[in-house]
């Protein structure tokens, strides 16, 4: 571990002492946050307590240059950005970046290609059709999307995101 790696760490144990420290003095913030549903809800009343919880391992603190993928300026908050990076005849690699995104309520999405998936970043939560399922996604992991697969996104992590990294190709 790097110096800057154990600091980082000691702050985020430091920040989440003094929340805990907090919830033992006031009582409305302990039921606030026992009305949390998930994580982001979590990370999100902390950050409005004053409160950086969220930050996860090896993230970069700055832009560091314009041709890293991990350092793509992140869309306002229920947004999401998508640039296509390189691609082909038949295929097409896409890089989208997610805040707090979700797809509409009652709304699907299902297309004509078939799509692989890694996440780069943050977690996300997918909701699926035929055969149901949820999945839930954390940085490292990929998933397969076959051709007309319904499926929406039911949730992506706030600031610093969620980025995805897909893969579109035509059979």
């Amino acid at each position: 571990m790097t110096e800057q790696d154990l600091s980082r760490f000691l702050h985020k144990v430091d920040q989440l002492q003094q929340l805990a420290q907090s919830l033992e003095d006031d009582e409305q913030r302990r039921q606030s946050l026992a009305a949390c549903t998930n994580h982001n809800q979590v990370v999100a009343l902390a950050r409005r307590w004053g409160f950086e919880i969220a930050r996860r391992w090896g993230e970069p603190e700055s832009r560091l240059h314009d041709d890293n993928l991990l350092q793509e300026a992140l869309p306002s908050s229920g947004g999401e950005s998508e640039r296509i990076l390189l691609e082909g005849d038949r295929w097409w690699l896409t890089l989208i970046n997610s805040n707090e995104a979700s797809t509409p309520s009652g709304e699907w999405m299902s297309q004509e290609t078939f799509e692989w998936v890694l996440l780069l970043r943050g977690s996300a939560r997918i909701r699926c059709e035929n055969p149901p399922e949820e999945i839930d996604l954390s940085v490292g992991d990929y998933w397969f999307i076959p051709p007309h697969r319904r499926h929406r996104v039911e949730r992506t992590d706030p600031e610093p995101g969620t980025l995805w990294l897909t893969l579109h190709w035509r059979a």
